[in-house]
């Protein structure tokens, strides 16, 4: 398979320069390895994903990082966490950058892991999988990006002639699966298939997960395991409600969507492109694809900003909202090609005075909606910050 740039390599290139480590965590099959295999071809390599070797870092770490070709990529490293301290210990000696290179694939517990052993030693970076403007084709008009949306982009179905139903149901039986056993005891697996396929009805929607529980029929706390598991493994993203009150943000419900597009339309079993677009989930696939774009803008070029939704007591909403801090960027997706200029006049008037706002969609031209307030295709759609990071590289 050809090899794609990948955005995020003038950001790690650099941090391999700084810090004697650096870690790459992110979903199965988004390419993490090939990147660091890519980009530093003198490293020797080692996956833990071969039992004999994750045996061998299990029963005596000391020894297996002793016996290693320096520096080295090491794949998989959730599965040997017991390797971290000696990783410190190895990089304390020298104090060489780049030494060690770590891809994981289950974000949270590896990242207690790092924090507690590597503090200070290491760069931490996330890959999704392919962005939009990493491939080869942009797909301006909505049959084609409803195409890839379907198709997905994960690197092997995204680019590669593939038949997507064999690849994810294969994903979801090969990774996904082991995965979860490997971080709890899911006894019954077809129950957890068919809880996934429920949140995957309820993309691009508010999570409620006592609804989703009494549906599958488990518990209430088995339920926010799952979700947890789903979340650790970066399957699905829960984007959090906007509050000036931080606290709220938590206990308020967040909203689903999954990282990839193509598990998505996979697990709801649409059979092409046309049939998504005329389904009635068509929006809400849309708004997912690009809501996950602006979160691997955010990760593939370190943009120090956090994804919103906002909505208030009168049930106004803005479906995506990027908090740079001390200022703000709204935006209100539809997956439509024009808009009324009364959807303009809604996004002026939500709170946040003074800031870009945008209703993206699939039209072709820039239209002025109101007052600060514009329409734009939605391959337009660019992060503030990202076109002078892009242009800085």
């Amino acid at each position: 398979m050809k090899y794609l740039k990948r955005a995020i390599e003038p950001l790690i290139l650099k941090a391999a320069g700084q810090f004697p480590a650096l870690a790459v965590t992110g979903p199965r099959q988004t390419g993490k390895s090939t990147l660091l295999r890519r980009l530093f071809p003198r490293h020797s390599y080692v996956t833990l994903d071969d039992m004999s070797l994750r045996l061998a870092a299990k029963r005596d770490p000391a020894l297996f990082i002793e016996n290693l070709s320096l520096p080295v990529i090491i794949g998989e490293i959730q599965y040997a966490p017991e390797l971290l301290p000696y990783i410190k210990i190895a990089i304390d000696r020298g104090r060489a950058k780049g030494l060690f290179l770590l891809t994981g694939s289950q974000m949270f517990p590896l990242m207690a892991g790092i924090s507690e052993s590597l503090a200070g030693r290491i760069a931490l970076f996330e890959l999704l999988g392919f962005a939009w403007e990493e491939l080869p084709r942009k797909a301006a008009a909505a049959r084609a990006c409803y195409a890839q949306m379907l198709r997905g982009f994960y690197p092997v179905p995204a680019i590669r002639r593939v038949d997507t139903r064999t690849y994810y149901s294969s994903y979801i039986a090969t990774y996904l699966e082991r995965d979860i056993r490997q971080i709890q005891n899911v006894s019954d697996f077809s129950v957890f298939q068919s809880f996934l396929q429920l949140l995957a009805a309820r993309a691009g929607q508010l999570l409620n997960i006592d609804e989703v529980s009494k549906e599958c029929g488990i518990t209430h706390p088995t339920a926010k395991k799952w979700l947890s598991l789903l979340e650790t493994t970066r399957v699905i993203y829960l984007l959090r409600p906007y509050y000036r009150n931080i606290a709220k943000r938590v206990v308020k419900s967040p909203k689903l969507y999954f990282t990839d597009t193509g598990l998505l339309a996979y697990l709801l079993k649409y059979p092409s492109a046309e049939t998504l677009m005329a389904g009635p989930q068509a929006g809400a696939f849309f708004e997912n694809m690009v809501i996950i774009e602006a979160l691997k803008a955010k990760f593939n070029h370190g943009l120090p900003y956090e994804l919103y939704f906002y909505r208030d007591s009168n049930k106004n909403e803005a479906d995506l909202l990027l908090d740079h801090g001390r200022s703000v960027t709204i935006a209100e997706i539809k997956s439509a090609k024009s808009v009324t200029a009364r959807l303009g006049q809604f996004v002026k008037s939500l709170p946040f005075p003074d800031r870009p706002a945008y209703v993206i969609t699939f039209g072709e031209h820039e239209v002025p909606l109101a007052d600060g307030v514009k329409a734009i295709p939605w391959q337009l759609f660019s992060p503030p910050g990202l076109k002078k990071r892009q242009s800085g590289h």
